[in-house]
């Protein structure tokens, strides 16, 4: 009965002095008033674990809580933790905690008894080049604190007896979307029974919020992997609610929840994942205080194929459960590709072995089989020649990508796994990164796998960031297989290529990258900047791409003046003070610094690095946020406090990226055609084409007349204005050039876009340029001037003869040929331009205009300047013998025009046409000057000079 009663008490069976002690230790401190924060929480520790706790000589967690706010992807979040010293005598307190790799840290309070002290960003000296070159040749340490994906901070100090010190932990990140899903997480690793744990996550999205889950606690061991199978209900206590902009999720366990999922604290990761609705074909664009985010996801798209070649590590160091689980992932990755795509592999140790030699092989059932029984066959031995497989493999797909007729928007890749560092051929580095950028040439995109500890991370992470792709690190004690699949399922369906996001020049500055080779199904793309002119109504938004289909293009107008959607002061849920800061400011800084540390890392020139460093820098300490070139630091002394790795991280791009709203892409209409061969089409001698030179035919008087037009580069000139009667405007924007050597021109211009407008019976227009058409007639489509097709509508049609012409028939009266000049190799006088032909004109009416329209329904008079200076008319048969006569004048609406005998090609060169030329730019030929003729943009509609109008 006494020894049932001591265990009931949690005291051992045997007595002694260090049990008495014990147990007055025990004693005491549940006589303590207030002095432990544990004595005033209603759910207090069971007796024996608080007996237990009584053992250590530690300082005891008396609470651990955790608040966040994520306000469009852009997560601020504070912990906070109290330990509680009840000891005689001064004890060491260490706070830790694991935070996301990619996020910056932004401020850091400790509180010990009555004394605060605060963490200050200050920057980080340079260190000394033998000091660096030391710390890069020494090998990363397991026990460093880094795990996949985090990093660990860790602040201790010395607690008085009978004290208690809180800490107060700030960082800040964007989150990243990966498989089409957002991911927040906390790691919660108290490693003791904690009397107040609470974790608490408000979300604001306003675009909506779905999808929203909370899968159970993820061990540090299998992260990724979430837990077993089938089990997918939140952690014990966890109370979610969301309206369809707001959610908020808590997680509060008592201690017996506690002890239910760890005996001895509680040791994983919290998650959240989620996404938004996606509407907005161009993506969301959020502005708030002079600086904008612009979060573009595309959705429902086909995939592009993919080129791709697997690279594998199978030196002897891949032996057992790392090659098994390799050659498992890689089963199944073979079973997902598509059957428009080609691959092969590769195996290397301190040999190169590869499956199919000089090719890539498409994805066929033998095939696949085949490649199942090389992966199963690959045995582990010998070192690791990392430089040479690499050089194998860019080979490999160069001269597949040369050699075939593929797809010209397919997607090109590497993905290249290894357990170690380069033991054999090429070891140094950095010779093996200019070896490998020097193999790929920007064609294709290189990811790269590192598994295990002795893995050179920081060589994969820079090969990748290099080589526009994305870098993952696995544990050895981690489920490889199932990393490798997720991580392959991240990059195994590229949806756009080429993507690029404009916005007008003089509008915008400072805006981060806005140009990425691939798009991924389930990621995103983030671009950030701030606005120059504040006063405007809008912001211009144009986003290109291509996908297997077609070209895309997207434009829209952003209203500015949003303050009642993206300023969140005053929203229920978020009064931490989170609505105060810019959220847009701050996610465009994270992402700027973000990038410049990525360019510093790749950079192997020292100007630039230090450049890029101090730049760096300073937007850091302006943003007060820990990065690689800024340090942590407390104001008063005694206090040891370690920012997450002094190291130099390289921030990872991976799927930095963002929101969008379902991107279609215009699909082409009902009759749209391949022509294979060229197009037969009536050319009329009536053009503007080359420097530009204008031609315009009179069949009646049958005779021409020329002139040129020496313009300015920039300038867009009105050829026909006929918007108020035909409804048709025509619009040419020049391009300028160095003038030829020894020539009279100061420079040359060319028009480098074509505008046709057309208002009746419905709106529409078209925007051409040597590269590509842009058809809009309420619905928008892209069409490449490379390929062959045909569009047609209710009153328009638009036939492209592939790198020839295209010509524009607009209801089956009017219609008008644009050529298209390429130069494979280019003078430097020479630039890729567009030429205009009007190849019917009944259907533009008689009050026509511009530089061509004005002549379309009129006749000139030439006349012949006897030496008694009386005037001739002359008759058609007259023409020939005043060929030679330089004083000929034409007589245009009453103007007298003196004019000269010349011969034009046209039309490349395959037709000569014999004109009266004008000089002096058309002087008195044209109505008015060259300014009148000059348009304000593109889709100007002005008919009358000094009119402006738009479409």
């Amino acid at each position: 009965m006494i020894l049932w009663l001591w265990l009931c008490w949690g005291f051992p069976a045997s007595a002694g002095q260090p049990d008495s002690e014990l147990m007055a230790r025990y004693l005491e401190e549940e006589l303590m008033a207030d002095y432990s924060i544990m004595e005033q929480v209603a759910r207090r520790v069971p007796r024996q674990a608080k007996f237990l706790q009584r053992l250590e000589t530690r300082p005891r967690m008396s609470e651990f809580n955790v608040k966040s706010t994520i306000i469009s992807r852009y997560a601020f979040t504070t912990v906070s933790c109290t330990m509680v010293n009840s000891g005689s005598e001064a004890r060491e307190a260490v706070f830790e905690m694991q935070i996301p790799a990619a996020a910056f840290i932004s401020n850091f309070t400790m509180s010990i008894g009555n004394k605060t002290y605060y963490g200050e960003v200050t920057g980080k000296e340079k260190k000394h080049s033998s000091d660096d070159k030391a710390r890069e040749k020494k090998p990363p340490s397991p026990t460093d604190g880094r795990e996949n994906g985090y990093e660990t901070f860790k602040a201790s100090v010395f607690i008085p007896r009978k004290m208690q010190a809180r800490f107060l932990l700030h960082y800040e990140e964007l989150l990243q979307r990966r498989l089409g899903k957002y991911e927040y997480t906390v790691s919660i690793r108290p490693q003791q029974l904690v009397g107040r744990l609470r974790v608490e996550v408000n979300i604001l999205e306003n675009s909506g919020i779905v999808s929203l889950e909370v899968p159970p606690l993820r061990n540090s061991k299998h992260k990724g992997n979430g837990k077993a199978e089938g089990d997918v209900s939140p952690p014990p206590s966890t109370v979610v609610g969301h309206t369809k902009t707001l959610a908020k999720v808590t997680f509060n366990p008592s201690v017996v929840e506690q002890t239910r999922i760890a005996r001895n604290g509680i040791l994983g990761d919290f998650i959240i994942r989620y996404d938004v609705n996606r509407e907005l074909s161009v993506g969301d664009v959020q502005i708030l205080n002079g600086y904008f985010v612009h979060y573009f996801a595309p959705t429902d798209l086909p995939p592009l194929p993919k080129n791709v070649v697997f690279v594998l590590d199978s030196s002897a160091s891949m032996v057992g459960t790392k090659l098994k689980q390799t050659k498992e992932a890689l089963f199944t990755i073979l079973q997902d590709l598509r059957p428009e795509d080609h691959f092969n592999i590769i195996g290397f140790s301190n040999r190169i072995k590869v499956w199919q030699q000089d090719r890539l092989v498409p994805v066929t059932p033998n095939n696949i089989r085949d490649a199942k029984k090389y992966i199963h066959n690959m045995s582990p031995t010998g070192g690791t020649n990392i430089n040479g497989a690499l050089q194998t493999g860019a080979k490999l797909l160069n001269d597949y990508i040369a050699q075939n007729d593929i797809d010209a928007r397919s997607v090109s890749l590497i993905i290249f796994l290894t357990d170690g560092r380069p033991t054999v051929g090429e070891t140094q580095s950095s010779k093996i990164l200019s070896n490998t950028k020097d193999a790929i040439r920007d064609k294709f995109c290189l990811f790269t796998i590192g598994i295990g500890n002795d893995v050179d991370h920081k060589l994969l992470e820079r090969m990748a960031l290099e080589n526009c792709g994305m870098t993952r690190h696995f544990h050895e004690d981690e489920d490889a297989a199932s990393h490798l699949k997720g991580f392959y399922d991240e990059i195994g369906t590229p949806l756009l290529s080429d993507i690029r996001v404009d916005y007008p020049e003089d509008n915008v500055e400072q805006v981060t990258q806005n140009f990425f080779p691939n798009y991924f199904n389930g990621s995103e793309i983030i671009i950030a900047g701030k606005l120059i002119n504040r006063t405007s109504d809008s912001l211009h938004v144009e986003v290109t791409a291509s996908n297997s289909k077609k070209y895309i293009l997207l434009k829209t107008d952003v209203a500015i003046d949003l303050p009642s959607r993206n300023d969140i002061r005053g929203v229920p849920g978020l009064d931490d003070g989170k609505g105060d800061k810019n959220y847009i400011e701050r996610a465009w800084s994270y992402l700027t610094i973000k990038e410049l540390l990525n360019s510093w890392l790749k950079s192997d020139d020292n100007w630039e690095r230090d450049y890029l460093m101090e730049k760096a820098k300073s937007m850091a300490l302006t943003y007060n946020f820990v990065t690689p070139f800024t340090v942590l630091k407390m104001r008063e002394a005694g206090l040891h406090s370690e920012p997450p790795q002094e190291e130099y991280i390289s921030p990872s791009t991976d799927g930095i990226g963002e929101k969008l709203q379902s991107l279609q892409g215009h699909k082409a209409p009902p009759g749209i055609r391949r022509q294979q061969d060229k197009q037969r089409i009536k050319i009329s001698k009536t053009s503007a084409d080359g420097d530009p030179h204008f031609v315009i035919d009179f069949p009646s008087s049958k005779f021409s007349v020329c002139f040129n037009i020496d313009g300015e580069p920039g300038d867009i000139l009105r050829l026909v204005s006929d918007h108020n009667e035909s409804g048709v405007t025509v619009n040419g924007q020049l391009i300028g050039a160095p003038a030829p050597p020894n020539g009279h021109k100061k420079h040359r211009t060319y028009f480098s876009t074509i505008t046709i407008l057309s208002n009746k019976p419905e709106r529409s227009y078209l925007e051409i340029t040597p590269k590509r058409i842009i058809l809009d007639d309420g619905e928008r489509l892209l069409l490449s001037c490379d390929r062959s097709a045909v569009v047609r509508s209710r009153s328009l049609e638009v036939s492209v003869s592939a790198n020839s012409n295209i010509t524009v028939t607009i209801r089956d009266t009017i219609s008008f040929v644009i050529l298209i000049h390429h130069y494979k190799k280019p003078a430097p006088y020479q630039r890729n331009h567009l030429g205009f032909y009007i190849s019917n004109s009944k259907g533009l009416s008689s009050d026509s205009h511009g530089l061509l329209g004005q002549f379309l329904n009129h006749e000139v008079k030439l006349l012949q300047e006897s030496l008694n200076t009386s005037h001739q008319q002359v008759g058609q048969n007259q023409t020939e013998a005043l060929k030679p006569n330089p004083t000929n004048t034409l007589k245009v609406k009453g103007r007298l025009v003196p004019v000269v005998w010349k011969q034009r090609r046209i039309y490349n060169g395959q037709q000569e046409v014999d004109c009266w030329f004008a000089k002096n730019n058309a002087d008195k030929l044209i109505d008015g000057s060259y300014k009148d003729y000059l348009a304000s943009h593109p889709f100007d509609t002005g008919t009358n000079f000094g009119t402006i109008n738009s479409l």
